[in-house]
């Protein structure tokens, strides 16, 4: 089964801007669960939802099919946690041995079939699978329409068509399991301008467009968006509503 690494080259960036996911969320999943033995955090990139889980479980596998994304993840990691290098849709793990499957900003990468199997194979009865995604963030009005123009219309072309999921919020995702309800959740962050930027130039897209066009436009979008922000030092309030499915095995 073949693997597309949209990821490997910008690994380090992805720990250092990536926002983080609610305390409330894993909470809420640990909640779910009846047996607190082993969660599965798949395609755990750059281990946030690992790490996260640990307080719940008496033992984490965090796995990904990239190697960098594993090396970067696995830095500081608990005793608790276990990172490997694996695809989805072949995780070599146990039959019946998983309480929790957590799968973050990932699933549209899948084959979703495959990893329906996969996920029937190694949850135990009554298990949990959580998938959630986030897309555009929310600043103020003229910011939002300037970071909504450049995703859409200057490196919109390069988003892989998977990435259509990503923007109905997982809603169009379905799996042979039973659908729970879901309360609503959203990340949060609070950030200068340069943080936001750094957040930005982690875009696969963005790699994308620029190993095709020869340049980068988020020089353009900065020096669009600088004085609509001011004091680049200015600390502003950004949010991420996550669009998110739970499914009980």
């Amino acid at each position: 089964m073949s693997f597309q690494d949209h990821f490997s080259a910008v690994a380090e960036g992805y720990q250092q801007y990536r926002p983080t996911y609610p305390d409330e969320l894993f909470y809420h999943l640990s909640y779910l669960c009846s047996v607190h033995d082993c969660a599965w955090d798949c395609a755990t990139g750059t281990g946030q939802s690992a790490h996260a889980l640990a307080p719940y479980f008496e033992r984490v596998i965090a796995t990904d099919a990239s190697k960098a994304q594993i090396v970067s993840a696995a830095k500081g990691a608990k005793k608790s946690l276990e990172f490997k290098i694996a695809l989805a849709e072949q995780s070599r793990l146990a039959d019946n041995s998983v309480d929790l499957i957590t799968v973050s900003q990932a699933a549209h990468w899948f084959d979703l079939a495959a990893f329906g199997n996969e996920v029937r194979r190694v949850l135990k009865p009554s298990g949990i699978l959580a998938i959630w995604c986030y897309s555009l963030l929310s600043i103020e009005a003229e910011i939002d329409e300037a970071v909504n123009h450049f995703y859409y219309n200057i490196v919109g072309p390069y988003w892989p068509f998977e990435r259509k999921l990503v923007e109905n919020g997982y809603q169009d995702i379905e799996l042979p399991f039973t659908q729970l309800k879901v309360p609503k959740f959203e990340m949060l962050a609070h950030w200068d301008f340069s943080q936001l930027m750094g957040y930005l130039g982690t875009w696969s897209a963005l790699r994308l467009y620029i190993e095709a066009q020869g340049h980068d436009p988020l020089i353009e979008l900065a020096a669009k968006l600088a004085p609509i922000w001011g004091d680049p030092a200015q600390i502003r309030h950004i949010q991420w509503p996550l669009g998110l499915r739970i499914w009980q095995n």
